[in-house]
């Protein structure tokens, strides 16, 4: 059996730091979608306007409803006001708090991982698909052994395999920019100095569903990747992502 070396320190750093963090997110911002469940399309959105999508996570989801709409002028595209029939459910206040303090963490912890990658060879040594490996039987084959749970125990840390690749590489490069963004966008004071940010993921209200949809594609990767890691080894896997110790190759038949 040959030796080889598990993850190495920045790595081992950067993964759980950014896997307390996303934990933190995931928690407050389900706080934060239980005080308004209804996701919006355009600019602005409010529980008195049309839904694009109603989420059934709080008591404020289909709720007793609203008094007869007041509205504020006399003109026929004057906006409304309402009270509420019910006691609304309010956790905003600690969960943006906390929402606020975690995604700093973890945007700090990504950009010393993306440089120390860049640097160090790691997203071209180990997560970028080499030209052998981009061919759509190789592809699909990989796919049918997990859609099949034919994988096999592995070592902590690279190689990867090629789907493990298009995975790493779509999270890193597509999903978390884009929640990094829309969630920049939601912020009047940072639209304010850039205004394009509006334009990009057309306004407020869009910039929310797109950061919704975004973290639900990345929930879906963590509960894979935490699959994978059951299924693949987790003593080892958590010794190579904990202690970094040098770990045997498996041998097969």
């Amino acid at each position: 059996m040959n030796k080889r070396s598990g993850h190495t320190i920045w790595v081992r750093i950067c993964h759980w730091l950014a896997a307390l963090s996303v934990i933190a997110l995931m928690v407050s911002g389900y706080a934060m979608l239980m005080t308004n469940p209804n996701l919006y399309w355009g600019e602005v959105g409010n529980p008195l306007t049309p839904a694009f999508l109603e989420l059934p996570v709080s008591k404020n989801f289909q709720h007793g409803g609203w008094s007869e709409p007041t509205p504020f002028f006399d003109t026929e595209d004057s906006p409304v006001t309402s009270n509420r029939g019910f006691e609304i459910l309010n956790l905003n206040s600690w969960g943006r708090s906390l929402h606020f303090l975690m995604s700093w963490i973890f945007v700090i912890t990504g950009c010393v991982y993306l440089v120390l990658g860049l640097l160090s060879g790691h997203f071209r040594r180990n997560l970028l698909p080499s030209a052998g490996e981009l061919s759509s039987t190789a592809f699909w084959r990989d796919v049918k052994q997990h859609a099949r749970f034919q994988v096999s125990a592995s070592d902590s840390g690279p190689p990867y395999g090629l789907l493990q690749k298009f995975a790493y590489c779509m999270i890193l490069f597509f999903i978390i920019p884009v929640i990094f963004l829309t969630g920049l966008t939601m912020s009047p004071s940072i639209t304010a100095a850039f205004p394009v940010l509006l334009d990009i993921f057309g306004g407020y209200q869009s910039a929310r569903t797109i950061h919704f949809f975004a973290f639900v594609a990345m929930a879906l990767f963590l509960l894979v990747h935490i699959l994978m890691v059951l299924l693949t080894g987790v003593g080892r896997q958590l010794r190579g992502m904990t202690l970094g110790l040098k770990l045997p190759d498996i041998e097969h038949d």
